[in-house]
């Protein structure tokens, strides 16, 4: 597939995006539309539109990656999404009816009702960290494969192919809003979802293999392999750590973070938005089944062909997640090619363009307090206009800082750095929840949530030693938000009256 070819897919993909974005924000482009999609959203479309928004395009690579990997992960991550399946749930019917019974726009809106200003601003402030380094690493890894299979056909240098992906976005996102996005979000995911089930037809195709046939050649690999139960202590596969893993890091990077509970919070009631959730949850679990089969299925054929993995042009180690990019475009037929970029596209905009509009709408809320009845009358939507784009320029910064780094140590450190900071969140969330006899002391608040990320780290560094040969894996997330839980109860007084929410 020639460089034109798919230069002319992806200005045929954001046409349709415009078109789209133009239909829907021409009547309404105001605050609460943006915002909120005037809450008026239909679950099924959330539901669908949300999968897109979950997996990124990093999931849309690296997970089908990883299933060979020589440390022998297989089909490992499905521990970690069954551990998923049941954060969703809690979230389901323990934070989305707080968040609908405080009718809240932000959900950091919570913690300032219950904690106070101090803390408010800190939950705030960490979601806007977090998810602006977050969001930058995976547009950054795929602009990476865009620029590395088109743009540097046409010496195009990585800055500019950076910027206009992130002009493409806010082109279509900053007058809409939350509200456009229910609807391109939902192209995008049967974009994706479509991708991931004609690459395992194309495959199996030019293997000569049934759905049968697939199915078994898949099973009797040596990729195939889902739950591990050796060595608890040294193995990072773990069951156990893989599920508490999943539960907690879905806990609080879904449900505490303002991106994803934002579609959930534009449904009309709550039994909606639960719906949605319990929808959102089944398509969940059964499409990464298919991404981990994907996965399968192509170090299969790479195998059958004397395909090697492809090589990092700056340390020249093996990289598992260019291993998808590197046969569908290069070694199968024009059509299987089309469909892993539209598939690729669609997984990384539908997760940059709603984490744009969440950083948005938080900061908007959270620090501008368009939410409040004494700001309604001020011009607010030139205001957010202005936020928009310097949300867009500091995300555009930040990848440009990626690049310049060039080691991927340093840049998945930065990233797991990023991580640790919805620790705070956790253990701030479950203090307000699960103690509703005793006050924090307010201004010690985003102390506790400073020194929370770095103790873990310690910890975690030094587990080996401290805790009888144990490794951590995503777990890390429970110990962060346990230390600033305890952090919190130390600092905090017995309260006159239990607080009722």
């Amino acid at each position: 597939m020639t460089p034109s070819t798919i230069l002319i897919l992806i200005i045929i993909y954001f046409g349709t995006l415009f078109y789209i974005s133009h239909r829907v924000s021409r009547k309404d482009s105001g605050n609460d539309a943006f915002f909120t999609a005037n809450k008026n959203s239909k679950w099924y479309l959330v539901a669908f539109g949300m999968i897109g928004t979950a997996l990124s395009g990093v999931t849309f690579i690296s997970v089908p990656g990883e299933v060979g990997a020589p440390s022998g992960e297989q089909f490992k991550y499905f521990q970690f999404v069954l551990g998923n399946a049941l954060g969703f749930l809690v979230i389901t019917k323990l934070l989305l009816p707080l968040y609908y019974r405080m009718n809240l726009t932000s959900i950091y809106g919570y913690i300032e009702q219950r904690m106070g200003f101090y803390s408010y601003k800190t939950a705030a402030s960490i979601f806007l960290i977090s998810r602006t380094v977050s969001s930058a690493f995976r547009l950054y890894l795929v602009v990476i494969v865009l620029q590395r299979f088109v743009f540097d056909f046409y010496n195009i240098p990585f800055a500019f192919t950076v910027l206009i992906s992130l002009i493409l976005i806010f082109s279509y996102t900053y007058r809409g809003g939350l509200k456009t996005i229910i609807i391109t979000d939902t192209l995008q995911t049967f974009f994706l979802v479509t991708s991931v089930f004609l690459t395992i037809y194309f495959i199996c195709d030019r293997m000569d293999l049934s759905a049968v046939g697939a199915f078994e050649e898949v099973k009797n690999s040596n990729y195939s392999k889902i739950f591990f139960f050796d060595d608890f202590f040294g193995s990072k596969f773990h069951f156990v750590k893989q599920i508490l893993g999943g539960m907690f890091v879905t806990i609080a990077m879904t449900g505490l973070d303002q991106d994803l509970m934002q579609k959930n919070l534009s449904c009309k009631n709550i039994g909606e938005a639960q719906k949605n959730m319990f929808t959102f949850t089944g398509i969940f679990v059964i499409i990464n089944i298919f991404f981990l089969s994907v996965g399968a299925l192509l170090y299969i054929y790479a195998n059958k062909n004397g395909i090697a993995i492809p090589t990092d042009l700056i340390t020249g180690k093996p990289r598992t997640d260019l291993l998808f990019p590197e046969i569908a475009l290069n070694h199968l037929a024009t059509i299987p090619a089309i469909v892993f970029l539209l598939g690729i596209i669609a997984a990384t905009f539908a997760t940059t363009d709603s984490a744009l509009t969440a950083l948005t709408t938080s900061f908007c809320v959270d620090f501008l307090g368009m939410d409040k009845a004494e700001n309604s009358k001020k011009n607010t939507v030139r205001t957010r206009h202005i936020v928009h784009i310097s949300f867009s320029a500091l995300i555009f910064f930040v990848i440009i800082i990626f690049n310049t780094i060039n080691d991927s140590s340093v840049v998945g450190m930065i990233f797991k750095v990023a991580s640790y900071t919805y620790g705070p969140l956790l253990g701030l969330y479950a203090f307000g929840l699960f103690q509703k006899s005793r006050n924090v002391s307010d201004k010690l608040v985003p102390i506790i949530c400073l020194l929370s990320p770095f103790f873990t780290y310690l910890i975690n560094e030094n587990s080996k030693v401290l805790f009888a040969g144990y490794v951590f894996d995503n777990e890390l997330i429970l110990l962060n938000g346990l230390i600033t839980y305890l952090g919190l109860f130390l600092t905090s007084s017995r309260s006159s009256e239990k607080i009722s929410f």
